[in-house]
């Protein structure tokens, strides 16, 4: 696909020009009254520093499993406000992102994996219906889409996965050119693998701000504008000091995830990466026709530097992925939520993938910062013995991960025996991202060299070494 921006074809600027710059999903929303700021010292028996969806589920299921325990939960800014609220809303139930991954980590537990990762999806769709949660849910499935700008090997690549996929139990569907072309119109898809079971779609937005009513009605007290400056030793519990009070804890669980830890040994762990992605309008019957997409599953390329993109409740497309952007020094900020060179390219490439919407404008567009860790996938950990935990690095696929990493975060802070503590996934920690300047350099020589390998096909040696070490990077 087209990535010089000097090449950007007027129509595809023109059809950005006048989106909004913030996340669709906030649109004429009945956003949740705020929270109050903690200004005095509170006690309890957890404290939760994070309010997106880790942080929230760890919440609630504290509650659920002992209805008794004094929980507070408090957050930087607002619930939701970051990565939990702005994401592309895709619920995959995959907790190692994705089967290729945790063969090559993890391929002794492939198997308990995956069925552990749908019981969480399923225990999501219970808890969405058990709190009466309206966040637009639809179990779609995914489809992982080949195109004509991937390598053929790409495509080879996944009928290997079509095959360990049904071995595992998945409800899964091979689409040759024909029967992608019948789910999906665009005149560069070749073909496709339909993944039936393990993905759903949500606004995310409106889940997060469910999952917070939620804790509420349990009796979980929650702070907002608090953010947690300093953990230390109190007797035998936490102390959690923020700007304008204190928390005594007699455990701490730790969501925090892209921004900068409380607890600064995990500075390596995380590289935080910046996501954008933007929302068409809603298209028209005829529009919707000549795409077809009837089953309204989600979309996502099988490429490297890939595309996700799926319908809201009323059919717009949301489309995004593709740039994964590292800032120097690993930089968090709201000016990095703005990216219009990205939303450039992304526009471009939205029009090669379905020339027959010309003409279709973008409304909103946005950014959000994802916290990646080289195993692309949550890892845990405890400090203070054992009196704190944290469940982190998602890697842009937590929406769903999320509640998994909660329940075992709990579980590790309880010292509670189960299936997922005994796994060596969940022992197990990435490897460190090296510090500056070699942790940039080193990002931006991967984006390269797996941009050669989407147009080659071909890993280079850098892409090798980095396997052998057990790093990465991605969105």
């Amino acid at each position: 696909m087209t990535t010089d921006h000097e090449e950007f074809d007027q129509r595809y600027l023109d059809a950005i020009a006048d989106a909004d710059q913030y996340p669709y999903w906030y649109e004429d929303a009945d956003e949740p009254d705020s929270n109050p700021t903690l200004v005095r010292t509170e006690s309890c028996d957890l404290c939760v520093i994070g309010g997106g969806y880790t942080g929230l589920w760890t919440a609630i299921i504290a509650k659920e499993r002992d209805p008794s325990r004094d929980v507070v939960l408090i957050d930087a800014s607002e619930c939701g406000s970051a990565a939990s609220g702005r994401n592309g809303g895709f619920m995959d139930a995959s907790l190692t992102h994705g089967l290729g991954n945790a063969m090559s980590r993890w391929p002794d537990e492939v198997e308990i994996l995956e069925e552990l990762g749908r019981r969480n999806l399923n225990d999501i769709e219970t808890a969405i219906r058990k709190y009466r949660i309206d966040c637009d849910y639809e179990r779609t499935g995914v489809i992982e889409v080949a195109n004509t700008f991937h390598p053929p090997s790409y495509l080879e690549e996944v009928r290997e996965e079509f095959a360990l996929l049904q071995q595992l139990g998945h409800a899964v569907e091979w689409l040759d050119a024909d029967a992608m072309q019948a789910q999906v119109h665009s005149p560069i898809y070749t073909g496709g693998l339909w993944m039936k079971d393990n993905c759903a779609i949500v606004d995310p937005a409106r889940l997060v701000w469910g999952l917070k009513a939620a804790a509420e009605q349990l009796g979980v007290r929650i702070y907002e504008d608090t953010k947690a400056t300093e953990l230390k030793r109190d007797g035998v519990g936490v102390m959690v000091t923020t700007p304008l009070g204190v928390i005594r804890a007699g455990k701490v669980a730790l969501g925090t995830n892209a921004f900068k830890p409380v607890l600064k040994r995990l500075t390596n762990y995380i590289a935080p990466v910046y996501d954008y992605c933007m929302v068409t309008e809603p298209l028209s019957a005829e529009q919707m026709a000549s795409i077809g997409w009837e089953n309204r599953q989600g979309l996502s390329d099988l490429a490297n530097q890939f595309h996700y993109y799926r319908l809201t409740e009323d059919n717009r497309i949301l489309w995004g992925g593709y740039d994964a952007v590292y800032y120097w020094g690993g930089k968090v900020s709201s000016e990095f939520e703005s990216r219009p060179e990205t939303w450039a390219k992304l526009s471009q490439h939205f029009f090669e993938t379905f020339p027959q919407l010309e003409g279709v404008k973008f409304t909103h567009m946005w950014g959000g910062v994802i916290d990646t860790s080289s195993r692309f996938s949550v890892f845990w950990g405890r400090a203070m013995s054992g009196r704190v935990a944290y469940a982190l690095g998602y890697t842009g696929l937590g929406v769903a991960a999320a509640r998994f990493g909660a329940a075992v975060m709990l579980d590790l802070l309880d010292g509670r025996r189960s299936v997922a503590t005994q796994l060596e996934f969940v022992k197990s920690r990435p490897m460190p991202f090296p510090p500056e300047p070699f942790r940039f350099v080193g990002i931006q020589a991967t984006r390269w060299s797996l941009d050669r390998e989407d147009k080659t096909g071909k890993r280079n040696l850098w892409l090798r070494g980095l396997d052998k070490m057990g790093l990465g990077f991605d969105s």
